[in-house]
C-alpha cells in the first residue's frame, strides 16, 4: 500500500517538473531564436481594440514584446506616453504592432458612422420618422434629395376662399450629402469602413436598420447657410421628406405640385 502511494507521488511530482521544464523552454524560445538578433522592445496588440479607444485606455490590451528591427513597421510604439491623449483611428487586431500612426487626436476621430464636412459647409439635423428617411436605410455618405412640402394660407386671389389652405410641395434640394445618420438615442444607424472619395467618405452598411428609442432618425446633412435657412423653416411649419438620391441620378426640372396641378 505504501509502495502504491510513494510510488503515486513520485510520478506525481515527476509529472509537474516536466511540465514546469516545458513551459520554461516554450518562455524560452523567443529568446534562443532572437540570440544574436538586434531587437527593440515595442508594443503589440494582444486584445483586439475598437476604433476610438483612448490612448489611456489601450494599457491592459498590448504588451511588451522584443521585436527584431528588420521587422519593425515605422511608427512603432514603444512608449505608451508618447500617445497623449490619441485614440486609435481604426480597428486593432491582436498580433499587430502598435503604431502611433494609428492614433489620432480625439477631436479629429469621425468614426465609422460620421463623413467629413466639405468646406464651406455646415451641419443641420433633422428628426424625421422612418418613412421620410427613405426606409430608414440611409447611411454617412449617402447623397439624398430634399422634398419639402408647406399649407400656405390663400389670399383668396386664385379663386379659392380667404384663408383656405394650399399645400404645396417640391423637391428643393438634390444630392445633399449625408454627414451622420443615427436613431433618436444617438445611436449610429450605420457601421461600417469608410473610404474617402471625392471629399466625402462611402460607408459600407454592416448593421440592421430596426429603429431605437422612440422610432425616429436624425438625419444630419451639409447644406450652406442658406439652404439650411429654407430647410429650418420648412421643418418649422412644414413637412420634410428625404430620398435616397445617388450622384448619377438625372436631377428633375424644378416645379412645385399642388392639388390643382396633381393630376395634369
Amino acid at each position: 500500500m505504501k509502495t502504491r502511494l510513494l510510488g503515486g507521488i513520485a510520478a506525481l511530482l515527476v509529472a509537474i517538473i516536466g511540465t514546469v521544464l516545458l513551459v520554461s523552454y516554450v518562455q524560452n524560445a523567443d529568446k534562443r531564436a532572437l540570440s544574436g538578433t538586434e531587437t527593440e522592445s515595442i508594443y503589440v496588440v494582444q486584445k483586439a481594440i475598437p476604433a476610438g479607444t483612448a490612448a489611456d485606455k489601450i494599457a491592459g490590451m498590448v504588451t511588451k514584446k522584443e521585436v527584431p528591427k528588420l521587422a519593425l513597421a515605422e511608427n512603432s510604439v514603444t512608449d505608451l506616453g508618447q500617445l497623449g491623449s490619441k485614440v486609435t483611428s481604426v480597428a486593432l487586431m491582436p498580433g499587430e504592432q502598435l503604431l502611433s500612426s494609428r492614433m489620432v487626436e480625439e477631436n479629429a476621430f469621425l468614426g465609422p458612422s460620421r463623413v467629413q464636412v466639405p468646406a464651406g459647409l455646415q451641419e443641420i439635423t433633422l428628426k424625421l420618422p422612418i418613412e421620410r428617411v427613405a426606409g430608414g436605410i440611409l447611411k454617412a455618405g449617402d447623397t439624398v434629395g430634399i422634398f419639402l412640402s408647406l399649407d400656405l394660407a390663400s389670399s383668396g386671389a386664385d379663386g379659392a376662399a380667404a384663408g383656405a389652405k394650399l399645400s404645396k410641395t417640391q423637391q428643393t434640394f438634390h444630392k445633399v450629402l449625408v454627414t451622420a445618420a443615427q436613431y433618436s438615442d444617438g445611436a449610429a444607424t450605420q457601421t461600417g469602413t469608410a473610404d474617402s472619395s471625392a471629399g466625402a467618405s462611402q460607408v459600407s452598411s454592416t448593421t440592421s436598420t430596426k429603429p431605437q428609442g422612440d422610432g425616429s432618425y436624425l438625419i444630419t446633412l451639409a447644406r450652406n447657410s442658406a439652404d439650411a435657412e429654407r430647410i429650418v423653416f420648412a421643418a418649422e411649419f412644414g413637412k420634410i421628406y428625404l430620398s435616397k438620391e445617388p450622384g448619377d441620378s438625372p436631377d428633375s426640372v424644378k416645379g412645385t405640385v399642388d392639388a390643382a396641378g396633381l393630376f395634369r
